[in-house]
């Protein structure tokens, strides 16, 4: 619903293929989290795999993300083509962490630790490609940072009271973390994990990026999963970030096209 004048001239003024982009990114953004799309693909709730996970679980995992962030950024796009516009593959990605997958669901919820890691590389290598196919030139410092921002998407994090999990309202929680690191990187460099504004960057994406391992891992930790199963729940855990990944490169090529705010309250109309 248009709330003025303003606000409908700001959307007109978009083209309307561009809106359709837009309107596109907007579902894919705001869509549910991965919770409830592994829930329906396993047909059941996966409360009970949460209550199989060791009690030390959550300390760990925030633990891992972090590390797997820090260590994943620059090992995901240095063998990358860095043309952009060039059409992301989305299916080599999927079936590399479906592959993954396989192996963490076999072994059991022990392999998870070595699984991640690839996993995780994986589905940032993805991310930057899909960044690459929107224009994005994915060796620069804003589009890496933009990169490590998606896993931060779709999900909740520990301190969310439901009213600052929209896509919009993630990225400004996130603005001033990503602005003082960009300063930071643009320095010294991506490599310095000592940095504390890279830090906190990580920490604050790891803090989101942390839920939605433990709902993977609460789906793999059920019973009778198996090879088969790890391998589906990594393949809707990739499409997931992948989904969020298309429509956060959407929203940032058309704010190179006609703004930040045109684009912010053009999506909130939508």
């Amino acid at each position: 619903m248009m709330n003025s004048k303003a606000e409908y001239s700001v959307v007109i003024s978009i083209q309307p293929e561009d809106m359709e982009d837009l309107k596109a990114a907007k579902w894919l953004l705001e869509n549910p989290g991965i919770a409830a799309k592994i829930t329906d693909l396993l047909g059941a709730p996966i409360q009970k795999g949460f209550e199989l996970l060791p009690k030390s679980w959550n300390a760990a995992i925030g633990a891992v993300t972090r590390a797997v962030l820090f260590m994943s950024v620059n090992a995901a796009v240095v063998t990358m083509d860095t043309n952009p516009r060039k059409e992301s593959s989305n299916l080599w990605h999927k079936l590399a962490v479906a592959a993954t997958g396989g192996v963490g669901g076999f072994f059991g919820l022990p392999a998870l630790v070595i699984e991640l890691p690839i996993s995780t590389t994986i589905m940032l290598r993805s991310i930057a490609d899909i960044a690459r196919s929107e224009g994005e030139h994915i060796n620069s410092i804003e589009s890496k940072i933009a990169c490590i921002e998606v896993f931060a998407l779709g999900g909740l994090s520990k301190g969310d009271d439901g009213t600052g999990t929209g896509y919009f309202a993630v990225r400004a929680a996130l603005a001033k973390s990503v602005t003082k690191a960009a300063e930071y990187i643009a320095e010294k460099g991506i490599a310095e994990e000592g940095a504390p504004a890279l830090i906190r960057l990580i920490f604050q994406v790891a803090d989101r990026f942390s839920i939605q391992v433990s709902e993977k891992a609460a789906a793999q930790a059920l019973p009778a999963i198996g090879s088969v199963g790890g391998a589906l729940i990594n393949t809707f855990f990739i499409n997931h970030f992948q989904n969020m990944a298309h429509g956060h490169f959407v929203v940032r090529r058309l704010e190179r096209k006609y703004g930040i705010s045109a684009v912010k309250n053009a999506y909130g109309c939508i």
